[in-house]
């Protein structure tokens, strides 16, 4: 039954449409800086994750894998994470637990990519021996953790015994030798998630919000259903909630439903420190080819720097001093919530 979970799951996601302005991100406006006191060859996309040196401070997202007929995509996956200098997130390695067979969908991409940055993945419940194995299948820099309680609950076969998570991603983040991050698989999380999150000695936290993958959606298309609501924190919104905890310690991944260079930019200039993407490049990949989604990765982050010129951000840090207009609906949730963003607006950094 899993192995024929993970092929629909790639298959129900391809058959989503893109909800626009779902993220939270069309409430977000970058100031342009007519004055960027820059040349094109002084802006740099490149950071530091994990002891090493991306690129751009992009994440390919955990997606796929536990089936042999899903190998060539992740293969192509960590091939254009090589090529491109980014890092790349495995999907859930638990049919990889429990089959044996299924190993090289997942080992592929060490072996494609070996000195990359790669991130282990499994849900937040695992046992340390399950995250151990799962780290040192594909010889990862770090574990994701995902958190999908809303994805189970709309599962026939789903779980429903959630007790005990927190106390066990503490487990985790104390025991293993590589860091945990915390990761949402597309319904947000709010401020009191992320603090928790932080007092359990997570580090490093994906708000993965909602915008893009419906989760909840695609488990009853499988059911042979139709979706009848939307669920989850909008990207943009989760994103401030989180940031609006002002812990400088901590690194929040921004995911769900990007999908160009603006929102990421956005993402950026907002405080994340990098920014996930999944469903975009998997349709490249399906639809299109390795080369195609190696040429699209890029051209996009060739994009994220001229989008840096125009602000004047001659580095991904000084991303973080571009003022930035909050609008709409992010505004009001903000408002509501008592989290300030008018400061937001009045940077003057690079002005």
């Amino acid at each position: 039954m899993r192995l024929n979970r993970k092929l629909e799951h790639i298959e129900f996601s391809l058959r989503q449409k893109n909800n626009e302005g779902a993220t939270g991100f069309s409430d977000i406006t970058l100031l342009h800086n007519p004055l960027p006191q820059l040349n094109w060859d002084e802006v740099d996309t490149s950071c530091a994750f994990l002891g090493q040196r991306l690129k751009a401070p992009l994440l390919i997202n955990a997606m796929t894998g536990g089936h042999p007929q899903l190998e060539s995509i992740n293969r192509s996956l960590a091939a254009a994470a090589a090529a491109a200098g980014v890092a790349l997130a495995v999907g859930s390695q638990r049919a990889a637990l429990e089959d044996c067979s299924t190993r090289s969908s997942f080992t592929v991409v060490r072996e494609v990519n070996p000195h990359g940055v790669i991130l282990a993945n499994l849900g937040a419940g695992c046992t340390l021996a399950e995250a151990k194995e799962a780290v040192d299948m594909i010889k990862a820099d770090a574990i994701q953790l995902h958190l999908n309680a809303p994805q189970e609950l709309a599962m026939e076969e789903g779980d429903r015994k959630f007790r005990g998570v927190l106390e066990n991603i503490r487990l985790l983040a104390q025991n293993l030798e590589v860091p945990v991050i915390v990761k949402e698989v597309g319904f947000g999380m709010p401020k009191e998630t992320i603090r928790r999150l932080v007092q359990a000695g997570v580090r490093h936290i994906d708000i993965g919000g909602a915008g893009g993958t419906d989760f909840i959606a695609i488990e009853q298309a499988r059911a042979g259903k139709e979706a009848v609501y939307s669920w989850g924190i909008p990207t943009a919104v989760s994103l401030l909630e989180g940031l609006a905890e002002g812990n400088h310690d901590i690194q929040l991944i921004a995911s769900g439903g990007i999908r160009n260079a603006i929102d990421s930019v956005k993402a950026l200039v907002l405080g994340c420190f990098l920014v996930g993407m999944a469903r975009p490049l998997l349709e490249i990949v399906i639809q299109e080819s390795e080369r195609s989604l190696i040429q699209y990765l890029k051209k996009y982050i060739e994009e994220i720097r001229r989008l840096m010129l125009m602000l004047g951000a001659r580095t991904v840090q000084d991303l973080k001093k571009v003022p930035v207009v909050i609008n709409g609906p992010t505004y009001h949730w903000m408002c509501r919530r008592g989290i300030p963003v008018d400061h937001y607006a009045r940077r003057q950094g690079l002005l």
